[in-house]
């Protein structure tokens, strides 16, 4: 596999990632933004938010290079 399509694979993965914590971030939104009988919880707009994104992102980009490793050492045999 070429430099460039490594390159993109971990582009496309960290993009997969940042999607995957979107949506793991986005179920519930609204019940942790409006607590009961609280006004709004801005931080999880600008804690939760960042966390979960930049936490798919690493799993996904961890998991890449997993997935890497093993392809290498299959094709060094």
């Amino acid at each position: 596999m070429g430099q460039r399509a490594q390159a993109a694979g971990g582009c496309l993965t960290m993009t997969v990632g940042a999607g995957a914590g979107l949506a793991v971030w986005s179920v519930g939104f609204r019940g942790r933004f409006q607590r009961f009988e609280q006004g709004p919880d801005w931080s999880v707009l600008y804690a939760e938010l960042p966390l979960t994104v930049l936490g798919g992102i690493a799993v996904s980009l961890g998991l890449w290079a997993l997935v890497e490793r093993v392809r290498s050492r299959r094709s060094a045999r």
